[in-house]
């Protein structure tokens, strides 16, 4: 999201409790580490991290609600340079050391408290 859309980046960051307040609030919990797989199918924001093809298809944005909410004028740019990252080869000469892991920390934690 960073390298092509940092307005959802920054319009999801807008919305997130802090991890620590979150903690706080809960009265202290426990936190783990989610990785998401290459093949996750669920169509979360980051579920298509070594597909990014997938973010270039309308119905694909649709079901994240980040995307869907930012409002496509807004992703018009970023998906263009996207796209041609992805036509030219650019992306996966950027991103070559994603192509071959099965999982990735991009930062889903899961939080379980005991209420």
């Amino acid at each position: 999201m960073d390298e092509y859309l940092p307005e959802v980046a920054a319009f999801d960051d807008t919305r997130a409790v802090a991890i620590d307040r979150l903690i706080a609030l809960l009265g202290g919990a426990r936190i783990e580490t989610v990785p998401i797989p290459h093949d996750c199918t669920a169509g979360f924001g980051a579920a298509f991290w070594r597909r990014p093809e997938a973010y270039l298809d309308p119905e694909v944005r649709a079901g994240i609600s980040m995307l869907a909410q930012t409002g496509e004028e807004v992703l018009r740019p970023g998906l263009a340079r996207l796209s041609d990252d992805l036509s030219s080869g650019l992306w996966h000469e950027r991103h070559a050391d994603l192509l071959n892991r099965e999982t990735l920390d991009i930062g889903y934690r899961l939080v379980i408290a005991d209420l």
